[in-house]
């Protein structure tokens, strides 16, 4: 896709970090901006500030954990525009800790959001876009943590190689029957983002449990690399660039190859997997 004056682009986790960056560029190329987030008071300040440069918006309260609010999302998109030319399934949360000592709220929380979100977000576009007939493009948004296997992550990097396999299938599937719509996968590495405060957004089904088996080395990297991260806006150029490309994966972070080189050279060669901290000296990223 090379023009984007006057289509439409639904952004989910639109409120704050990479996905406000991505409305604001958006709104920049000319784009009917649908904005959909959980955080309903972050998502009218984003609206408003849209709405004064000039963009044409429409502003969607949603859970992406649940598909009957994503197909909501949906109808209100095709209610006001008629149609939707990139869907940037991007809503995620943050979540560490060792396999066995999340809790089951921890996973269900985690990959609802992070897998389901993007699972439901194909489901209730795909079938309308296709429909439509129309040139579309698709960004689902992953992580380095979603191409390595970094310890202390657990549902995090789970729900990030869900949502890059989920979008490699999508891909063949969509040239399968000829359909005039790319994918990518965005995978960054650290983004000064909200990640961190992801637990403010989470549902009182899903009480969070104190975090006590990640190392507090390793979360004190983590937060000290969120904090150094990648402006969101940066991410947000690289995006737009990969999609006049139609390239797939979108790898904001180059560094990061070594640990993704690693870990496909350790599976092709059939050893025992590298720990991507001892091997690049780095903790893996949240996105």
């Amino acid at each position: 896709m090379k023009e984007f004056t006057g289509r439409v682009a639904v952004i989910t986790g639109a409120a704050s970090g990479i996905g406000r960056a991505i409305a604001e560029r958006c709104a920049q190329e000319g784009m009917k901006v649908v904005l959909a987030d959980i955080e309903a008071g972050a998502l009218e300040k984003a609206e408003a500030a849209l709405r004064a440069s000039g963009a044409t918006t429409l502003s969607v309260i949603t859970d992406v954990s649940r598909a009957d609010s994503v197909v909501n999302l949906a109808d209100r998109t095709y209610e006001a525009f008629g149609a939707a030319h990139l869907l940037f399934n991007n809503a995620g949360v943050g979540g560490g800790g060792f396999v066995w000592e999340n809790s089951l709220a921890d996973w269900e929380w985690v990959l609802g959001v992070n897998l389901m979100g993007v699972i439901h977000g194909v489901r209730a576009f795909v079938p309308r876009m296709l429909a439509q007939g129309e040139e579309a493009h698709i960004v689902n948004t992953a992580s380095v943590a979603g191409l390595t296997s970094p310890p202390g992550m657990s549902a995090y990097s789970v729900s990030k190689h869900g949502v890059v396999n989920l979008s490699e299938i999508l891909h063949h599937e969509l040239t399968l029957i000829g359909a005039n719509i790319k994918v990518s996968a965005l995978c960054p590495g650290f983004v000064k983002t909200r990640i961190l405060e992801s637990e403010r957004n989470r549902p009182n089904g899903f009480a969070p449990v104190q975090d006590t088996s990640t190392p507090s080395a390793v979360r004190e990297a983590i937060r000290q690399g969120v904090e150094a991260g990648m402006p969101p806006e940066e991410v947000a150029s690289c995006v737009f660039e990969a999609i006049r490309q139609e390239c797939f994966y979108i790898l904001t972070h180059p560094e990061y190859k070594v640990a993704i080189r690693q870990r496909m050279e350790g599976i092709l060669n059939e050893r025992t997997p590298s720990n991507p901290h001892e091997r690049t000296a780095k903790v893996e990223p949240l996105s």
